[in-house]
């Protein structure tokens, strides 16, 4: 099991009731595992104070309740958990297989985003729906999921002028990151497929369906697949498959 060492990080103040945990600057999964594994540490620790932690592409959020824990308690706290677990192994991941119907009505920006890339858009489709995407961060919409591991030869610039309104489930690109719109929103990015899982559903006993540090796997399926999987989400019934330690569930 890869091991994650905790070192050399700087803790800001953010506020009178936060401090940021710095690992560098770099959107790296090396550097982005550092803050997951941060986070997990510090979230068995049970550092009285602490009440929510936000992880970013290459820093920790930390928010604390100033009448229980003083900052510089609290960065004492920090680097007490992070130099007693030198050495962590990473939080286990899951991965989770996202159907997404790509091109026509679904997907109008896919022959633009294949004549920018000088490939067919089969090969598009093929390319995209590729590797395992790591989720570095959530933010923007609730579920809405930064990505990184998308193929270079795909990076298509944003639409000069963003469209009003993007239907959930929407699949797009956006210079080189992809992403899944998990609400009816407007958005500046190349839709090239949509998806009939919803990332965020308030009715779900966790809203939304995955977490930072996950990841997405996009699967291919036709409009017959894509009406079977959506009349399932909308009866409430359908469960979004994964994979966790190589198995499905």
């Amino acid at each position: 099991m890869e091991l994650i060492f905790l070192s050399d990080f700087r803790i800001r103040p953010v506020g009178d009731s936060a401090v940021t945990v710095e690992f560098g600057s770099s959107i790296d999964p090396a550097v982005n595992g550092r803050v997951h594994a941060l986070c997990s540490l510090l979230d068995g620790a049970e550092v009285p104070g602490i009440s929510d932690m936000i992880p970013t592409f290459c820093s920790l959020l930390i928010n604390y309740d100033p009448g229980v824990i003083r900052y510089d308690a609290l960065c004492r706290e920090i680097r007490r958990v992070a130099e007693s677990n030198t050495a962590s192994a990473a939080a286990p991941s899951r991965t989770f297989l996202i159907s997404v119907c790509y091109g026509g009505d679904y997907g109008e920006d896919l022959p633009y985003v294949a004549e920018h890339a000088g490939i067919s858009e089969r090969e598009v489709i093929r390319r995209h729906a590729a590797p395992d995407y790591l989720i570095y961060m959530l933010g923007f919409l609730p579920g809405f999921s930064y990505l990184g591991g998308m193929d270079p030869k795909l990076e298509t610039p944003r639409l000069s002028q963003p469209r009003q309104l993007i239907p959930a489930g929407s699949v797009g690109i956006g210079g080189n990151q992809t992403g899944l719109y998990p609400l009816d929103s407007p958005g500046g990015w190349r839709l090239i497929g949509r998806s009939p899982v919803r990332p965020y559903d308030p009715r779900r006993e966790e809203p939304i369906l995955y977490r930072a540090g996950d990841k997405i796997r996009f699967v291919p399926i036709d409009e017959k697949e894509y009406r079977k999987i959506e009349k399932a989400v909308n009866a409430g019934t359908y469960e979004c498959p994964y994979l966790e330690g190589g198995r499905r569930r």
